[in-house]
């Protein structure tokens, strides 16, 4: 059972669907609903905070997604699509029958940390902005429930990038890159995320409720990615404007997300393990 059938689910259900399983998506997309229909999912259009689609999925989903994105509307949009929407599947869990594994993908900016140190699972989350507490509180709601699902697991996302999702490679065409270059970005590759999401399902009964960054092993400086990306392809090192990106709420913060316990628990390991590989992938498709 999928919901939110955006970047990172609609890549899962078609993976899911090419293992054979039975594959239930929830998504506010007509669309994508349409496209996925093609690919042998079932299909509900609903919004997912409207607690109204619940008795129209089954219950006992031997694995559960929750990978919604807040679909714009500021603040009232996150904790309608994040914290409603966690309500809402929590509470069709719980009356339609628990689920064995619900994976939730959180977000590193739930991290306040700056000044370029390490951060792990064990820092505090009171990550800067009412968003990002939105965040957190998602969490915590995953995390007191006793009757949704036998085991959950939150991820949280460095930032995303992959195929049709590439904003460094775009700036750079454009000669322009928001932001400061001598902060350090932490990215995660789309393939890899979906990697995490597989090993959560599949983690040995022994290992539940844990959360798990998710970023690859470099978190390299703004300038170097850049300069790296321009030099692919054979254009200017652009200039850095110093100011966040449209709809940013800040420069993104200088630190270096760890992901070790994500390896040593599930034996995860990115195949793109720096933006190198990872750019590479995109710009030699």
């Amino acid at each position: 059972m999928i919901f939110g059938c955006g970047y990172l689910g609609t890549e899962i259900a078609r993976q899911a669907g090419q293992l054979g399983l039975r594959v239930t998506v929830l998504t506010r997309n007509e669309a994508t609903a349409a496209g996925l229909s093609a690919q042998g999912a079932s299909t509900i259009v609903a919004d997912l905070a409207d607690g109204g689609w619940h008795g129209r999925i089954p219950g006992h989903a031997d694995f559960v997604l929750n990978c919604v994105s807040s679909g714009g509307g500021g603040i009232a949009g996150y904790r309608h699509s994040y914290l409603e929407g966690m309500a809402s599947v929590l509470a069709w869990a719980a009356e339609r029958g628990s689920a064995g594994t619900l994976v939730y993908t959180s977000s590193t900016s739930v991290y306040p940390q700056d000044g370029g140190g390490r951060v792990d699972e064990m820092a505090p989350t009171n990550g800067d902005g009412e968003r990002a507490q939105l965040l957190v509180e998602t969490e915590n709601r995953l995390r007191l429930s006793t009757d949704a699902c036998h085991r959950w697991f939150v991820l949280r996302l460095a930032g995303i990038y992959g195929p049709a999702r590439h904003h460094v490679i775009d700036q750079v065409r454009q000669g322009e890159i928001a932001g400061r270059g001598d902060h350090r970005l932490n990215l995660i590759h789309r393939d890899d995320i979906c990697a995490a999401i597989w090993a959560a399902f599949a983690a040995p009964a022994t290992v539940m409720n844990e959360v798990f960054n998710v970023a690859d092993d470099e978190a390299a400086a703004k300038e170097e990615i850049v300069a790296w990306v321009a030099n692919r392809l054979g254009v200017p090192t652009p200039r850095f404007t110093g100011e966040p990106a449209a709809g940013r709420r800040a420069v993104t913060p200088d630190r270096v997300i760890v992901s070790e316990k994500l390896k040593t628990a599930l034996g995860w390991r990115p195949a793109f393990p720096t933006f190198r590989e990872g750019y590479e992938n995109l710009l030699s498709r």
